[in-house]
Order: C-alpha cells, then structure tokens, then sequence
C-alpha cells in the first residue's frame, strides 16, 4: 500500500467521528463500521490494504482471542479523537474514547501497513500494549509486541515517498475491493474447481467400468450350466482334476480349466453353482449401485455449475465449510452434502438415496425444501426449534435450485417443517401446509 494513498485515506476518514461497530471478519481482515459506512482493514503480511466494499463481507467465524475481547471492548460503540499517520509513515493511528464513559481514556488502534512487520496493535494512552493481532518476542526482533510493554516506534522511513494524487479517495477504496475480491475469486474457484473435477473424474471412471447386468446375467447362466454339467459327468471326473473334458447336452465336448484342485466333483459342481449365484446377485444389484454412481456424479456437475456462477468469495466459502470431526459411531453419509449458513446446518441428498436418509433423520421442526413442480433434491434445514431467518431460508433455497437444474429462470421453492411432509414411497413425498420462495438461477 502505497504511503501517499494512506495519507490521503486517513485525510478522507477524519470526517467520521464514530465507530459504531469493530470485528474480525476472517483471521487477518478487521472491520470497521464507521457511521454508514464500512472499512475492512486486511492486515496481511506483505499484502495488506484498506478497501470498502459494495457488499458485506460477512464474518467466517465468531472470533473470541485475547486480541478480539480487547477489540470489542475499547473500540465498539466508541467516539473518534484523532485519525492520523505516525511519523509520516505507513501506520494509521485511530485514537478512541468510550461514549459515555466517567473518565475519558484513550485508546489507540494502530494499523501497521509496513509489509513483513504488518501489525494491528491497541494501545493505552501511555503506549503500552493490551493486545496485538501479532505478538513479537525479542527473539524475534528489536521492537517488542508483547501486552504490559511499552511499544517502540518503528525506525524512521529512509525515503522520500512518491505523490501519487487520488480524484476520489471513496471511489479509490471500492476499486480496492473490487479488483481484491475479483482476484482472490478468481483464484478460489480455480482451486473448487479443481478439486471438484479430481473427484468427477474418479467417479466418472468408477462408473464407466461397472460391469453391464445382461453379461452378469449370461455370465451367471454359463456357470450354472457348467454346475449342471458336472453332475451330469460325474463319472468322467476324479478327484483333484483341474482340467476338465465334459460332453454337453448337444453332444459337444466342453472343456474346463479349474482354479484349483477339488477333492470331489460335487465340490466343483458347487463351485459353479456358487460362483452363478454371486454372478446373479451383483446382475440384481448393479443397477442400485449405477443409480447411486450417475446420482454423484450429476450433484458434482451441478456443484462446479455452482461455483463456476459465484458471484462474490462468501458465496464460495459457504460451499466449502470446515470439516467437522465425526465420531466412529456417528459416520458421514456420502450420499449427504453438508452446509453451515449463518451458524444453521443445511443438507441436502446427492441422490434418492440420500434424499430418504435425509427424510428419516429429519426432526420435526427441521424445515424441508423442494422445488415446486420439478424433481430436486431434498434440503433440510436443521432448527434446534428456533425460528430460521429470512436469509438462511433463500440461502438453502438457492442451494436447492443450484444442485437441481442447470438451466437459468426463475424457479420457484416450497418450504414447510418436517412434519407437514408425508414420505408416500421412496422419496415421492406429499405435503400441503407450505411457504414460497422464488429464486432467480
């Protein structure tokens, strides 16, 4: 950040005169709400910056450091002294005092925008430190953070910085934010995408391979009809053959080649009729399998259909939420997509199969969505019995238009609690106490 672009910021924000609001939003950006105005400090080390954004940028978390407490308490809701550069350098200096407060202290949030040494530090009127958003030891450098110590100015700039005028130092900081969340966008779905396509590609060649049920179906006939015609050669055959010469029905001679040896030619026979059944089994099967591989596969189309269509890096971010620890006797479905909005556990089936687990763990009070007259997937929002906002309902909802069509429009998405769902066969569910929300895809 350039310093000459510092210098004009901190002229721009001497027109506020309060901060009524101050937090972390994600572990190195820190936001300030500054009559209506909001300014997201990003302190990272060797791309730090301030910015104003067009839209909220929500926090990731709830952070409750050291750092964060002292945060809360001097700056929140307080009335602004002075706004200034320190030692014409690039350190913003935010001094503070608690609105309503007997004896006026000031305090001081000291922004250092100074490359690797990048810093959010609060200090006391004396200059001391009551917390940092990085502590550094003597270890480490000469200039001490550590709270209860006085904090040393940094060394002089040994340049003369460069003038680089601003028409519109408010237009400057959206165009900031802009071009940072274009960047940062671009990059994290290259990344989603990314991992997404792996995981398309391993199931697109697991089902591609899968073995088609009319040749486990004639594979199975040939072994029984081997079976049968072990017993029809039983005098043909002694024990501990593993080749094998039998006349078939039609007076042709089969030969057989056997895995191993047998002791008796009923054990071969049964060898046959086993292998049948098995064969048998997974023709009846295979297509439970199939339906549950073409399921994933079209939720992970649709999954990089939605990240390719992110708008802004929340909308990204919600897609992906940190893995929660799962117990061994409480183990994942993979048939369930998982989802964290606003603090509420959203899901939603990848498949049928998914769908009905869905249905059967759903509690009461959970909300359920389903696109009005298409086939979707089933969403469930989990409520704990509290009432869910507006914005987590048109959250999950969109989720539920995004990982069911492709297509654009306007689609349209009934929501009711669980319990006014009736499950008829499968899925295939009938409900009629509901609430409409319209999502534009």
């Amino acid at each position: 950040m350039k310093l000459s672009h510092l210098r004009q910021i901190a002229e721009y924000l001497r027109q506020y005169r309060h901060i009524n609001a101050i937090h972390r939003v994600n572990d190195t950006t820190i936001k300030l709400v500054l009559g209506d105005k909001a300014l997201y400090a990003n302190m990272q080390k060797g791309h730090s910056y301030l910015a104003m954004c067009r839209h909220d940028i929500r926090r990731s978390k709830v952070y409750q450091a050291p750092f964060d407490v002292v945060l809360a308490k001097w700056f929140n809701r307080t009335q602004i002294t002075d706004i200034s550069l320190f030692q014409n350098d690039k350190i913003l200096r935010i001094e503070a005092v608690q609105n309503g407060a007997y004896k006026h202290s000031k305090t001081i949030l000291q922004l250092e925008f100074t490359g690797k040494t990048t810093n959010a530090i609060i200090l006391d009127k004396d200059e001391v430190v009551l917390e940092a958003l990085r502590h550094i030891d003597a270890d480490t450098s000469y200039r001490v953070v550590r709270v209860g110590q006085p904090l040393l100015p940094p060394p002089p700039p040994q340049f003369t910085p460069k003038e680089y005028p601003l028409e519109d130092v408010e237009a400057y900081l959206y165009d900031v934010c802009d071009k940072e969340q274009s960047a940062r966008l671009s990059a994290l779905k290259k990344q989603k995408i990314g991992l997404l396509e792996k995981k398309l590609h391993r199931l697109q060649r697991h089902l591609d391979v899968l073995e088609d049920e009319a040749q486990l179906d004639a594979e199975a006939q040939r072994l029984q009809h081997l079976g049968n015609l072990v017993l029809a050669n039983l005098y043909k055959i002694k024990p501990y053959q593993t080749a094998l010469r039998l006349d078939d029905y039609d007076g042709t001679t089969v030969e057989v080649t056997l895995p191993r040896a047998f002791a008796s030619a009923h054990l071969v026979s049964e060898h046959f009729f086993r292998l049948s059944k098995k064969m048998k089994q997974k023709a009846a099967n295979m297509h439970i399998e199939r339906e549950g591989l073409e399921g994933k596969v079209s939720h992970l189309k649709h999954f990089i259909a939605t990240v390719e269509a992110a708008q802004n890096v929340e909308e990204i971010t919600r897609l992906f939420p940190p893995k929660q620890h799962v117990g061994k006797k409480a183990k994942a479905d993979d048939a369930i997509e998982t989802f964290w909005i606003e603090g509420y556990k959203v899901q939603l089936g990848k498949n049928e199969r998914g769908n009905i687990a869905l249905l059967a763990r759903a509690r009461a009070r959970d909300i359920w969505l389903h696109m009005r007259d298409y086939p979707s997937t089933h969403v469930i929002i989990t409520t704990d019995k509290q009432k869910v906002p507006e914005t987590v309902l048109r959250a999950a909802a969109k989720l539920c238009v995004d990982f069911s069509v492709m297509s654009p429009g306007v689609f349209e998405v009934d929501y009711t609690p669980r319990r006014e769902v009736k499950i008829q066969e499968g899925a295939n569910v009938l409900y009629n106490k509901y609430e409409t929300i319209a999502v534009e895809k």
